[in-house]
């Protein structure tokens, strides 16, 4: 079983910048991969950025150049930089990890998912 902590989010003007974090605990041998989705209201939700274990990244079109994605594989924390900020980008932010635990399972895990709103 894995728990994922986020935090990080808030309020911020159009144009600013937020950096969110996301801790996994729990019974995890190894983290195959971490990353950020978000549901904007009356949206579906969608993939932001996610990164491997081995570095390998992966970003949403809408992100490109604004967010980035990086990871503490030691301490089984993922980040995400967020630039230039846009109202667009308003959404619960959900972080998601893919892990094998101490048991040797390989399952994917979700945060509860931290807001962030953009004003205009």
């Amino acid at each position: 079983q894995v728990q994922l902590v986020e935090s990080g989010g808030g309020l911020v003007q159009a144009g600013g910048s937020l950096r969110l974090s996301c801790v996994a605990s729990g019974s995890i041998f190894s983290i195959i991969a971490m990353g950020w989705y978000r549901q904007a209201p009356g949206k579906q939700r969608e993939l932001v950025a996610a990164i491997t274990s081995g570095g390998i990244t992966n970003y949403a079109d809408s992100v490109k150049g604004r967010f980035t994605v990086s990871r503490d594989n030691a301490k089984n924390t993922v980040y995400l930089q967020m630039y230039s900020l846009k109202p667009e980008d308003t959404g619960v932010y959900y972080c998601h990890v893919v892990s094998r635990t101490v048991e040797g399972a390989v399952g994917d895990y979700w945060g509860q998912g931290t807001q962030v709103t953009v004003s205009s």
